[in-house]
Formats: C-alpha cells, structure tokens, sequence
C-alpha cells in the first residue's frame, strides 16, 4: 500500500450523470442585530 490514495476512478468519474438538485439553508446563521438584541437580553421568542 502507498501513502497516496488511487485517483483513477474519480479520473473516471461522469460528473454529468448526477442530477441538479437546489439547496436549502435549514437553520440559518443569526443576523448581526439578532446577536445584539440577545446579548441586551431583549430579544423576543
């Protein structure tokens, strides 16, 4: 066995075969303000 890994397959790999998919953020980051208003303790649930 080598150190290096065997990239012949991802040499051969059809990249158009995959299918387009759209990706969704499900729990985005906190904006700027968000942050604040918790550290000021007045934010609402």
């Amino acid at each position: 066995m080598s150190d290096k890994p065997d990239l012949t397959e991802i040499a051969k790999f059809d990249k158009t075969k995959l299918k387009k998919t759209e990706t969704k953020e499900k729990n985005p980051l906190p904006t700027k303000e968000t942050i604040e208003q918790e550290r000021k303790g007045d934010a609402t649930p």
